[in-house]
């Protein structure tokens, strides 16, 4: 690439020598701050007991981690099920946006913006007690799982529609040059450019909707994190059950991550 050429994407003019050193030093102040304050975290865990031996000692026996282990196996699976039904459908809802209908624009529109609006929470309390009272009632993991993919599907559909908007118009016209239709052309060509470019996007939203599923104790729901709660309320261990659950956590999303960047350099 020539220097012109990275002229163009560049966002802001390399610092100086004085930039440089004023960078350096925001750098090491912030990182100083941030290695105080841990320090002071973990002094007070130890002043008050937190990070004694038998604290710990729990985590070792394996009915404790048999415990922890299915509250991960659940989360994964309300995680996976709920991806693998928000996913379709917001792809769904943002080509029904895209489309030339207005009746159903329009109804597509104020789906994505009613559920991007109403809080998750909300949508939990509704299928827990709107619903039983109008004669409708779903199994403890529908409760949770359909909530989380009515409002991650809308947060997909914008998400679908920006990608394919932002792809040139020239490729939906020689797809329909070869005689596709709108939807063949949107499946077969538009669709699947538009996902390869929005992989690191979409698996952000899947963390997002990884995170969502620890909303699973407003409908008695034994995920990982509360697990964790009722783990920690029987043992008096909250703090360390917690962090246990955390790490679970970071290590679920950090794979995540690791699996978008292959899929990003493989497309």
């Amino acid at each position: 690439m020539s220097g012109r050429r990275q002229d163009e994407y560049q966002l802001f003019d390399t610092p100086g020598p004085r930039g440089r050193r004023r960078i350096l030093l925001a750098t090491v102040l912030s990182a100083g701050l941030l290695a105080a304050l841990l320090a002071l975290a973990l002094w007070q865990f130890e002043r008050h007991g937190q990070l004694a031996a038998g604290q710990w000692r729990m985590f070792t026996e394996w009915p404790i981690i048999r415990f922890l282990l299915d509250g991960v196996e659940k989360t994964l699976l309300v995680t996976a099920v709920a991806a693998g039904l928000a996913l379709p459908l917001g792809a769904s809802v943002a080509l029904v946006r895209l489309s030339r209908n207005r009746p159903a624009r329009a109804l597509a529109r104020c789906y994505a913006e009613l559920f991007r609006a109403v809080p998750l929470l909300l949508l939990l309390y509704a299928f827990l007690f709107g619903l039983p009272r109008a004669g409708l009632t779903f199994p403890v993991f529908w409760q949770l799982v359909i909530p989380i993919v009515l409002g991650n599907a809308a947060v997909f559909s914008e998400i679908f529609r920006a990608g394919v908007l932002a792809l040139d118009r020239g490729q939906s016209e020689a797809a329909h040059s070869l005689g596709m239709t709108y939807w063949q052309a949107m499946a077969w060509v538009v669709i699947p450019q538009a996902v390869r470019r929005l992989v690191p996007t979409l698996v952000s939203q899947l963390v997002r909707l990884l995170k969502d599923s620890t909303l699973g104790y407003v409908v008695s729901y034994l995920e990982l994190l509360h697990k964790a709660q009722v783990l920690g309320e029987y043992y008096h261990t909250v703090l360390p059950t917690y962090l246990v659950a955390a790490a679970c956590f970071v290590l679920i999303n950090t794979a995540l991550s690791t699996l978008a960047g292959r899929l990003e350099r493989r497309g």
